[in-house]
């Protein structure tokens, strides 16, 4: 597409040399966007006719990183738009992306206290970075569990406490976006809202990172334009998951597509984890599943665990024990170390 151009300056660029570029632009005709992705300013050209002219000069003017040509309709998240790829944080200490890996874990939903803190303490003790655990849930159904709502949030706050994991919770409407925020380190954008557009743009002018699922039947184009909203909105911290696509198959609950992980990392910046559990629907799976997501270069993993999935209120049947979980973590561990070419730690819990 003819037209767009990302203008990338340096994290210590001045105010002056900002404002100098920004005018220049738009002396050409140009409008002009502008979003902070880490620590760098990008400067988004909107389309509308040729940019070679700014391309060539515009690397030449004092801040300036680079002047680069976009064809894709993404540019925030496009490859281009970054130097490498881009770490998010997971609460105060962890990061995802960007080399660092992780994995977060827990219940589908919050249903009391003794399974969330049950499930709490045997995900951390596994190793993982931060605990999922859904207070609100969009079922298919209306006469399915829905979620404890502000109590189910007040629990996960507990768990924190308890705990010092990070937390990764469900946000479904834009009226909640500060409540969840509130308690969550990382706020989950769901398959189903994937593009619910008002619901992209609130949680982009929040500060909290976002984990964007992709849609049930999403293109990878239109996931990347999901994410696309969010960072134009201002907010630069957002992490894919590939939780797998509908299919004509009904032995599983999803088609898990691997594949989304390498080719999405060929497009864009931003990291990718993947969700085994909802990419098969059967906790038998869920170990290979995640070894593919691994080897496939994931940059982390997102597994349901609960005490006792037998009893769970929802997702049981994809859900691991955490016996089940933990033997995951070492075969994860053991797998990285391999591909690294390293002799692997074993975890002491």
């Amino acid at each position: 597409m003819a037209g767009e151009l990302i203008v990338v300056m340096r994290p210590e660029a001045a105010a002056d040399e900002t404002e100098a570029v920004l005018e220049r632009i738009r002396m050409t005709g140009f409008g002009v966007h502008t979003t902070m992705v880490g620590e760098r300013l990008l400067i988004s050209v909107e389309a509308g006719g040729d940019t070679a002219e700014l391309e060539e000069m515009l690397p030449q003017m004092d801040g300036v990183v680079r002047a680069v040509p976009v064809q894709s309709p993404y540019k925030l998240v496009a490859k281009e738009a970054s130097d490498g790829p881009s770490a998010v944080p997971i609460g105060p200490t962890a990061l995802i992306g960007g080399g660092h890996f992780g994995v977060i874990a827990g219940p589908c939903a919050v249903e009391d206290a003794d399974q969330l803190f049950a499930a709490a303490e045997a995900v951390r003790r596994a190793g993982a970075v931060a605990m999922r655990g859904g207070a609100y849930k969009p079922r298919s159904s209306p006469y399915s569990f829905q979620g404890l709502g502000t109590q189910g949030l007040r629990l996960l706050a507990e768990a924190k406490a308890r705990t010092g994991l990070a937390i990764v919770t469900e946000v479904l409407d834009p009226r909640h976006v500060e409540a969840v925020a509130a308690v969550a380190d990382v706020l989950q954008v769901g398959a189903r809202n994937m593009q619910n557009f008002a619901l992209l743009r609130e949680v982009g002018q929040g500060q909290r990172p976002v984990l964007l699922k992709r849609g049930m039947t999403a293109t990878y184009e239109e996931w990347l334009m999901a994410a696309e909203y969010i960072l134009a909105a201002g907010n630069p911290n957002v992490i894919l998951c590939e939780r797998g696509v509908r299919s004509f198959e009904t032995y599983t609950r999803n088609m898990f597509d691997v594949a989304a992980i390498p080719v999405v990392h060929q497009l864009s910046h931003l990291p990718v984890i993947a969700d085994p559990s909802h990419g098969a629907g059967r906790w038998r799976m869920v170990h290979p599943l995640a070894l593919a997501a691994v080897a496939a270069g994931a940059d982390g993993l997102l597994v349901e665990v609960h005490p006792n999935p037998a009893r769970a209120l929802s997702d049981g049947a994809q859900s691991l024990t955490p016996d089940n979980f933990s033997r995951l973590m070492a075969a994860v561990l053991t797998l990285r170390a391999t591909l690294r070419g390293e002799q692997p730690a074993l975890r002491q819990p």
